[in-house]
């Protein structure tokens, strides 16, 4: 804040200091403070006050009322005191000039102010000049009245808070992108070279196994198929053989067709389960004489950026056109997280016959999900399996999708209690953990890495894929067309 010298108004700026001035003391004919004398100028006032004054006294009031500041307006009580004031607050208007100096005179060339030194009217004249300027810059385009001002800075305050939304929005997006694999960071091939090279910057791998390793990758790539190093085989054939055990608190197991477990490696680890479970799905169908024709021209598992591939061309034959825009229409070279729908897709253009089902909400206490359970029991159950404790079923392994995450569930058990237990593979369990469950073991300890109660599974939605026969090519473009919109059964 300023202050003004002649009459201690405070002021915000220097523009308004100078208009202040202008209208309220440069422009105000000088009046005495003792008496009703008005002069055309200071000195003139100067000189009257010095010769009807020459000692403070009391003096007749100006015409009106109170005696009255020349200069800034204060009023008195008296003409002593408003003398008093002038001398103490605008003494150095009353000064006479230096002896010797002739004092000489400046008019100002845009009104009829004469001022007594050339900076008093440079600066008398600077503030005719921002008055104009401040005129100007109101009347642009045109005078506003205060509504239409109003309205002006609202419009400016709206574009403002939009852009800054379309910011945060995009920002969002890019987040969102990098999250879920569809920024420009590479794939599967990127993300295996970017960590072998930092396994071998902190010694945990030798370069010669580096350069092997990155051979071998890179003919897996070339021929579209899994290198298996991440793959363990054998697991349902061992725990038949160990449910025929007597087993602590199980009455009857259920068993899928035999199926490979494989895990996340270097290349997806983070973003590449959905891709490992169909991997998984994929090595029980092969194995079932009944799915030959469906899958004459696969013979071998294949690697990540292939299957990215297979879903790519399942959307150019037109299934779930809105799930592929999502993806932009492009997977492959990507780190994109794929999910159910993706995986019904793939299946369909198979012509694998299979169904979502979509347990949407809890239907059990403390957001628990039985009626999953329950539909598994029936998925992998029959009439004719008599007294048998070990049914190892003709049916392949479920997709199971929730948030974040997707699994594999290879069978189920039905515990003496009459609870059920499901048995799930997991992509992020390493082959070191799931290769012990290959050594025959009267304890069930080593169990704990697939048995899931239902207590385990307390996330708000799951989503599971299963397959259950083959579909002709006329019910194939049938399913096709039914996926332009898409929808799953609901449970409940």
């Amino acid at each position: 804040m300023l202050l003004c010298e002649l009459c201690g108004q405070a002021l915000r700026t220097e523009p308004e200091m100078r208009r202040h001035l202008l209208r309220a003391h440069l422009e105000r004919e000088p009046r005495c403070p003792l008496c009703s004398f008005s002069a055309p100028g200071y000195d003139e006032l100067r000189a009257h006050v010095d010769s009807a004054h020459p000692e403070p006294r009391p003096g007749p009031a100006p015409a009106g009322g109170r005696p009255q500041c020349p200069f800034c307006g204060e009023t008195g009580a008296s003409g002593r005191q408003v003398e008093a004031h002038v001398r103490s607050r605008h003494g150095h208007l009353l000064d006479p000039p230096a002896p010797g100096n002739d004092q000489q005179l400046y008019e100002c060339p845009m009104c009829d102010l004469v001022c007594a030194n050339g900076q008093i009217l440079q600066e008398h004249v600077d503030l005719h000049l921002e008055e104009h300027r401040f005129s100007e810059d109101i009347n642009v385009g045109g005078s506003l009245s205060d509504l239409e001002l109003a309205q002006q800075l609202q419009n400016e305050e709206d574009r403002q808070q939009g852009l800054e939304e379309a910011r945060r929005e995009r920002e969002e997006f890019q987040k969102l992108q990098r999250q879920y694999g569809l920024d420009s960071s590479g794939g599967y091939k990127q993300q295996s070279l970017k960590n072998m090279e930092r396994e071998v910057a902190r010694g945990r791998m030798q370069p010669s196994e580096y350069h092997k390793r990155k051979a071998d990758m890179m003919e897996s790539l070339a021929f579209g198929v899994d290198d298996g190093k991440t793959k363990t085989s054998g697991v349902i054939e061992a725990l038949s053989g160990y449910y025929q055990n007597e087993i602590k608190d199980v009455r009857r197991v259920w068993l899928s067709t035999g199926v490979d477990h494989f895990h996340s490696s270097l290349g997806d680890k983070g973003w590449g389960c959905g891709y490992r479970n169909f991997q998984m799905l994929l090595s029980s169908l092969l194995r079932n004489g009944m799915y030959n024709d469906c899958l004459r021209d696969i013979t071998l598992i294949p690697c990540i950026p292939k299957i990215q591939s297979m879903i790519e061309d399942a959307w150019k034959e037109g299934f779930d056109p809105r799930g592929a825009s999502h993806f932009s229409n492009r997977l492959h070279g990507t780190k994109a997280w794929i999910g159910a729908c993706e995986i019904y897709s793939l299946l369909t253009s198979l012509r694998l016959k299979c169904q979502i089902i979509d347990f949407h909400k809890p239907t059990g206490p403390l957001g628990t999900h039985p009626r999953l359970f329950e539909w598994v029991l029936s998925y992998y159950s029959s009439n004719r399996e008599g007294g048998t404790k070990v049914v190892c079923t003709p049916k392949p392994p479920i997709y199971m999708q929730h948030q974040g995450h997707s699994r594999t569930i290879v069978g189920i058990e039905e515990r003496k209690n009459r609870t059920l237990c499901l048995l799930i593979f997991d992509p992020g369990c390493p082959s070191q953990e799931m290769q012990k469950l290959l050594k025959q073991s009267n304890d069930d300890t080593s169990l704990k890495l697939l048995r899931k109660f239902v207590g385990s599974l307390k996330d708000k939605q799951y989503q599971i894929v299963a397959v259950d026969g083959e579909l002709s090519p006329e019910e194939k473009v049938v399913r096709c067309q039914a996926s332009q919109v898409f929808t799953a059964a609901r449970i409940p």
